[in-house]
């Protein structure tokens, strides 16, 4: 996991999940990159997130939580409303009156929605609220609600890695290193985008446009990245093929080329009639030279 970090003076929450993710680098590890403190002005409002992490398979918007004194007990989360131990209304620090889960959902829903207005509205963006006890606390978390697109995690490192490693095995590959790349430089993060190469070897999906990284830190490395990728290929080619003569503009293939992954029967039986008609043409050619030669000897 690659973890950028935007502003590194957090609370004690967002302390505590940057020291675990950072933790993820083994190959079993939930594999993308997450960005710490980043915001988004959206609707009118600011929305700063504690965190995002996109994998290959989903984004994620991390509210992370600490609460304000130790606890023992069941924690019960209401879809509206406070937090509550039996009778008792949880407080977090900060002392912010919304509960995190409202804060979770209004945060999910402004990047969404900012998404979508740019063409990645396909995309499913989950809500996590991170919980952080204090140290000795003996915590229940019990959902009273049921919404695949947001949960409640108590603070354990555990907790979290299986629950990105459940993400990330239920969905399939979706976020390319180009959108996660024009992301960044939407949420004017771009300075914190990591190079081409380290995206890809996260999983995420390639071709890589370089003109994306133009202006960070790392657009050097994209158009290295990019030159080298286009000599690969071009030696991919020339030795896999060796010598290849252009196609006339009245072959086939240029006269009826394919379009996009469509079967279209009417072009495929023109390109079939007109490759019939040239082997005819030619056959006519060689018997018209063989014939004349046979009665000038």
């Amino acid at each position: 996991m690659l973890v950028r970090v935007q502003n590194a003076a957090g609370t004690h929450a967002e302390k505590v999940l940057i020291d675990w993710l950072r933790t993820w680098k083994g190959s079993t590890d939930p594999q993308g990159v997450a960005t710490v403190n980043c915001s988004l002005f959206h609707g009118d409002k600011l929305h700063p997130f504690d965190a995002v992490v996109w994998t290959p398979t989903s984004c994620v918007v991390i509210e992370a939580e600490a609460l304000a004194e130790r606890l023992d007990g069941e924690l019960q989360v209401p879809v509206n409303g406070p937090w509550r131990i039996g009778d008792r209304i949880v407080a977090f620090e900060g002392g912010d009156k919304r509960s995190p889960l409202d804060k979770s959902r209004d945060h999910t829903f402004a990047l969404q929605t900012w998404l979508a207005e740019r063409g990645l509205g396909q995309r499913v963006i989950h809500g996590i609220v991170l919980v952080v006890p204090p140290p000795g606390s003996n915590l229940k978390v019990t959902q009273l609600w049921n919404d695949p697109s947001f949960q409640v995690l108590l603070g354990d490192e555990r907790r979290l890695r299986d629950h990105f490693t459940g993400l990330l095995s239920r969905g399939r590959p979706q976020w390319s290193a180009n959108d996660v790349a024009w992301a960044f430089r939407g949420l004017g993060i771009l300075p914190y985008l990591p190079a081409p190469q380290d995206l890809l070897n996260e999983g995420f999906l390639g071709p890589v446009d370089p003109t994306l990284w133009h202006g960070g830190p790392q657009q050097a490395q994209a158009e290295a990245f990019a030159e080298e990728q286009a000599r690969l290929e071009h030696e991919r080619a020339a030795s896999g093929r060796g010598f290849v003569m252009p196609s006339p503009w009245f072959s086939p293939s240029k006269l009826y080329p394919r379009r996009g992954d469509r079967i279209e029967v009417a072009r495929g039986f023109m390109r079939l009639m007109l490759t019939l008609g040239f082997l005819i043409a030619a056959l006519w050619v060689v018997w018209f030279i063989l014939a004349g030669a046979a009665a000038f000897y």
